[in-house]
Formats: structure tokens, C-alpha cells, sequence
């Protein structure tokens, strides 16, 4: 094939600014771990002297980390006073972890994408999957930080609302499980905002049941809330109002036998919510910015993850509606709906 030169030199264009997006990744990290963007979030002008006065760094470093921040367009640089000063908007997203479009958390996860990638070379090549358990630890914080801003935002005023008669019960008491509940971040926003009701988060995977009681301490909800280590097919407990899996089913290797298990654990009336990755049913739908990053982590994380397990579905975090309804529907709810959804998820309500 002949390329085409005004097609290869806007293709070369668009590499050449993902490699900068890329080496830009690292240099948030230490950002966020150093305190660097904390120390500009007042919005003040401040020159490399001043940065590295407020962190205790040394003034090199703090000098060509601005610089590279401004090259980037994450901090703004006056070239008559040679100052730099972090925007209200920068500050958001890189240090307000309370606020939905706060994304720092979300720099750990492709963090970990390196960290693993020669496994899931491996993984590739013999056809095998790699396990939640087998990845670098700055996934699993990093994917309760992306995750958590979005819960924090949406999950109590927003999406359990959207469910049947769900949030009543969840006043008058009511009890609930979250499945896949990793950290424990979603677990404890529910509890916090219904406080009448009872709260388990179940985990496979040990170490971060352990941070999920920890956390559970910390926000002083420690005796509606508890933790234990179980799988989505065999979590203990009957009599559930609310059974929630968020972001994790299409991590599952047998969605479907975690269905079947939710309709057993569910009281009369109870309600499976599931939230998703927001994706449309077909590739095309999808081939958008967030599906560009959602792609990139199924490819290294999700799909893999699934094929690690018994069945081995790989669902994928872009399977869209038609199949996780189809995987609901095999496992026996009659009732399925979208109740409502965000630029980032899609929140389904299941009954049977």
C-alpha cells in the first residue's frame, strides 16, 4: 500500500500529540502524590521559587514540572512575570476530590497498564486471562478514586432515586448488598445517605476488603456497614432489598450464575441495580473519546479478567444494553430497564 501523504501526516499529527498526552500521565501522578497542583489551588501566580517554598521540593524539579504542565494546557503560564497559576476549573479535576469531574484517580489506572502489560502480553499469546488480583495495587486505588467522584455525585440523588421504590425502602430501613464492592467507596456513600438501612460490600479479592473496612471506620459507619470476602455466585445472605453491582459485571467470567444468585439472594420485590460503563450496542456507537478509554480497558483489564474465571463470557466493558439485558434475562429477570445514565455509566434496574 502507497500512503496517502496528507492522511499520513494527520495521522502522524494525531501520535505525536497522544505521546505528549502520554508523557504528560506520569508527570500528573507526581502532581497529585507531591502536592504540587494542592499547593496552586488557591489560584495564585507562582513562580518556581514559590512552588517549591510551599512543597518543600527542590527548585529544579519544580521548574520543569510547571513548564511541562503548561505545554500541556493543565496549568497557565504569564510570560511577563513568569508565573504559573492552576485555573478554577484545574483545580477541580486535580484536586477536589469531592466534585464529579475530579479525574486524578483515573491517571493510577492507566498507571497500571504499564505495570502489567507484559502479563497481559502473555495473556494474548496463550489465550489464558489475567485475574482483578493479578495487577499492580495503584489499579485498584486508582479505579476507587475514579470511580468514587461519580458516586459521590450521582448515586444517592440521582440513580437510586431513579429506581421503583427503592429509595423509600432504603429510608425506612432495608437491606443491602454491593457486590464487586472493591474499596468500599459506593458502599459507603449509600450508607451515609440512608442511614436507617443495613449495608454489606462483598469482595473476592482480600486486600481490598480489607481497605473497604478501614474506610468503613475512618467515615464512622462502621455499624450499618460490614465487608467480607465472596465471589458474585456464592456471596452469603438472603433477603436483600437492593442488591447493587457497580462496574463489575462485565469483569464476571458467569454474569449469568451471578444473576441466578442475585434473583436467590433478593427479597420479594427486590431490585438488582446494575451500573455500567456507558456504551451504545453496536462498535461504531462507541468510537468516541470515552469509548476510546473504555476500550483501552477492557483490552487491559476487564476482558482479561473475565477469561481468567470459570465460563469466561468476556463481556467487555462496551457490551452495551442488548447483551447485559440478554445476561439478565438468562438468569431469570422478567423486568429489565434503564433507569437513567451519565455521560460515564448506564444505570439498569432488574427484577424478577
Amino acid at each position: 500500500m502507497t500512503p496517502d501523504p496528507d492522511k499520513l501526516n494527520a495521522l502522524v499529527g494525531r501520535v505525536v500529540g497522544d505521546f505528549g498526552a502520554i508523557a504528560t500521565a506520569p508527570l500528573v501522578l507526581l502532581g497529585d502524590r507531591l502536592g504540587l497542583y494542592r499547593a496552586m489551588a488557591d489560584g495564585r501566580p507562582v513562580t518556581a521559587d514559590d512552588l517549591a517554598d510551599r512543597t518543600g521540593l527542590r527548585r529544579r524539579y519544580a521548574q520543569e514540572w510547571l513548564n511541562a504542565q503548561a505545554a500541556a494546557g493543565y496549568v497557565d503560564y504569564d510570560a511577563t512575570t513568569q508565573s504559573y497559576s492552576l485555573s478554577a476549573e484545574a483545580a477541580t479535576v486535580f484536586t477536589d476530590e469531592s466534585s464529579p469531574a475530579h479525574l486524578a484517580g483515573g491517571f493510577e489506572v492507566l498507571a497500571s497498564m504499564y505495570f502489567d502489560l507484559d502479563k497481559v502480553e502473555r495473556a494474548f499469546r496463550n489465550g489464558t486471562g489475567m485475574g482483578w488480583h493479578e495487577h499492580h495495587p495503584c489499579l485498584f486505588r486508582g479505579t476507587e478514586r475514579f470511580f468514587r467522584a461519580g458516586y459521590n455525585a450521582d448515586l444517592a440523588p440521582n440513580w437510586i432515586p431513579a429506581l421503583e421504590g427503592v429509595a423509600d425502602r432504603l429510608r425506612a430501613g432495608g437491606s443491602v448488598a454491593d457486590v464487586g464492592c472493591g474499596h468500599g467507596a459506593s458502599t459507603i456513600v449509600m450508607a451515609r445517605a440512608f442511614p436507617n438501612a443495613t449495608f454489606v460490600g462483598y469482595d473476592y479479592h482480600a486486600p481490598s476488603v480489607d481497605v473497604a473496612r478501614e474506610r468503613a471506620r475512618d467515615a464512622g459507619v462502621a455499624d450499618r456497614v460490614r465487608f467480607e470476602v465472596a465471589g458474585a455466585k456464592d456471596f452469603p445472605g438472603r433477603g436483600f432489598d437492593l442488591i447493587a453491582f457497580f462496574d463489575c459485571l462485565h469483569d464476571m467470567g458467569d454474569p449469568v450464575g451471578a444473576g441466578r444468585h442475585v434473583r436467590q439472594a433478593l427479597n420479594e420485590g427486590g431490585t438488582w441495580m446494575i451500573v455500567e460503563p456507558f456504551a451504545q450496542d453496536d462498535v461504531a456507537g462507541n468510537l468516541n473519546p470515552v469509548g476510546r478509554i473504555y476500550y483501552a480497558a477492557s483490552t487491559m483489564v476487564c476482558t482479561p479478567c473475565s477469561l481468567a474465571q470459570e465460563t469466561g463470557l468476556g463481556l467487555g466493558a462496551q457490551a452495551g444494553e442488548r447483551r447485559l439485558c440478554a445476561v439478565a434475562e438468562e438468569a431469570g429477570c422478567t423486568h429489565w430497564r434503564r433507569a437513567t445514565e451519565t455521560p460515564f455509566n448506564l444505570v439498569f434496574e432488574a427484577r424478577h
